[in-house]
């Protein structure tokens, strides 16, 4: 028979160790770690080195070769989510949806159930953190309370089975959330490492089992990872997450792991009095209001998958009183923001290390490409000189070590993207791709840039960059705290 047996894990990333520990050897985190009840192996010790009498099954080996089959999928009715999902839920997957609390998660889960549940299919909200009628008051707000979705409010996940497992499968079942549900074969509290586990275990074996797309819902820690051991997000076919700023209205959908379609798309919402609304020119929204006439700004060129985005860069230069001058950073990679800093000191000839450097990326989106290079440059050069930078030009390229814009992918559908939008040129690296030639074809003429100096003596130059091929890196003047 099974011994129980104590055994302590770690809470952040699911570590398992015989004893006691104030840090975690594999996270380093400090105080993470909990004393759990398991079940023992009933073969253990120096008797667990002996090879098993019971011949395994043999089971046929197959080629890669061979004939394939799309994935069936279920639309949700929302365009946006069934974007980042690749095409809709694929039948008996499992998605782990991670997000800020408030930040909308139970809502576009609430108008997803009823846009299915309208269409015929049977749909199962399982809430284990609020009551039914907390549910069915969030459906009144949203102007869903017609909708034929099954709610209940339970957290153990036997029972949670043997209910969808009646009568005609589920097409989605919502499970809210995850750190809540427990299972009566571990001896654990809810929330624990091992109840996640063993919870994310069961439901996984019924989605895969019965057909159904099982969405959990997961918390997230103070650094905006989903809460609970990694070992769950390798378990699910898909993560996403539901990042956004509770200040603006804007919601952005990233897929961060994803088996049955890519993991680069996002979907952008826009939260309202009558839920989360798609939006579907999303460039529109993150470019309006801004100051056309104020020094420091730059519009950026980017691609979010295969969808071509326009943000606005924010910059702010000022001089410091500090021994060390601060850098913040929102919405872009901080360690990024020093690299292009030495660049411009090294080989556009710019002081900045008296200075104080602020950098936003305005509508709360978080950027991650290089691309964004050539436009966090020129804002700061733009804010460093007091220069304007032009209102109709979009900026991008990769900044090297050596000063050199370097090429970047897809640059026709980021000039087709800014032409749509009524922006007149672009400054874009020089290369096979990022040449002139893609935007000039269509009338949307595009300047190349090689070094960053020339976008240095552009900016300079009343905020009008520079033509012309490769110049050789020149010491600008440095401004002063009086020229400021």
């Amino acid at each position: 028979m099974a011994k129980n047996h104590q055994t302590f894990a770690c809470q952040s990333c699911g570590a398992v160790y015989n004893r006691w520990r104030g840090r975690c050897e594999a996270c380093n985190g400090w105080n993470t770690i909990v004393e759990e009840t398991g079940a023992a192996s009933p073969v253990s010790g120096p008797v667990a080195t002996r090879p098993s009498r019971a011949r395994g099954r043999i089971f046929p080996l197959e080629g890669l070769t061979g004939e394939v089959k799309e994935a069936p999928r279920t639309s949700s009715g929302i365009a946006e989510l069934d974007r980042v999902t690749g095409g809709g839920f694929v039948r008996g997957s499992v998605i782990l949806l991670g997000g800020d609390p408030g930040i909308g998660k139970s809502t576009l889960l609430m108008q997803a159930s009823a846009a299915l549940a309208k269409r015929g299919e049977r749909v199962a909200y399982i809430s284990g953190e609020e009551a039914v009628g907390q549910v069915r008051l969030r459906a009144e707000r949203l102007g869903l309370s017609g909708a034929p979705v099954e709610l209940a409010a339970e957290t153990n996940v036997e029972d949670i089975i043997a209910t969808l497992s009646q009568g005609r499968p589920p097409a989605l079942a919502i499970i809210d959330s995850i750190q809540t549900m427990w299972t009566e074969t571990v001896e654990s509290a809810p929330g624990t490492v091992t109840q996640v586990r063993g919870s994310a275990q069961s439901l996984i074996r019924f989605a895969k089992t019965s057909g159904t797309a099982v969405i959990l819902v997961g918390h997230v820690t103070k650094d905006g990872q989903i809460a609970g051991p990694r070992v769950v997000e390798h378990m699910v076919d898909a993560v996403a997450s539901f990042e956004g700023d509770q200040g603006h209205h804007f919601r952005i959908l990233r897929a961060v792991k994803n088996r049955f379609g890519p993991t680069d798309e996002i979907g952008v919402f826009e939260m309202t009095d009558g839920g989360l609304s798609e939006v579907p020119n999303p460039s529109a929204l993150f470019l309006a209001g801004r100051d056309l006439a104020a020094p420091g700004t730059a519009v950026f060129a980017g691609m979010e998958g295969t969808r071509p985005l326009l943000v606005e860069i924010q910059a702010l230069v000022a001089p410091s009183a500090l021994g060390m001058p601060r850098r913040a950073v929102v919405g872009w990679d901080p360690n990024r923001l020093s690299m292009v800093l030495a660049v411009l000191e090294a080989h556009g000839g710019i002081r900045l290390g008296g200075h104080d450097v602020y950098l936003n990326v305005a509508g709360g989106l978080r950027i991650s490409e290089p691309a964004a290079d050539l436009a966090v440059a020129a804002a700061l050069v733009s804010s460093l000189s007091g220069a304007a930078l032009p209102s109709d030009a979009v900026y991008f390229g990769e900044v090297g070590l050596s000063g050199a814009i370097r090429p970047v992918a897809q640059a026709p559908a980021r000039l087709k993207e800014a032409q749509k939008l009524g922006f007149a040129k672009a400054l874009m690296p020089q290369g096979r791709e990022g040449s002139g030639r893609d935007g000039s074809e269509k009338g949307f003429p595009a300047e190349s840039l090689r070094h960053i100096a020339d976008l240095v003596a552009g900016v300079a130059a009343n905020g009008k960059p520079a033509r012309g091929g490769r110049r050789q890196p020149q010491r600008m003047p440095a401004y002063d705290d009086e020229d400021m």
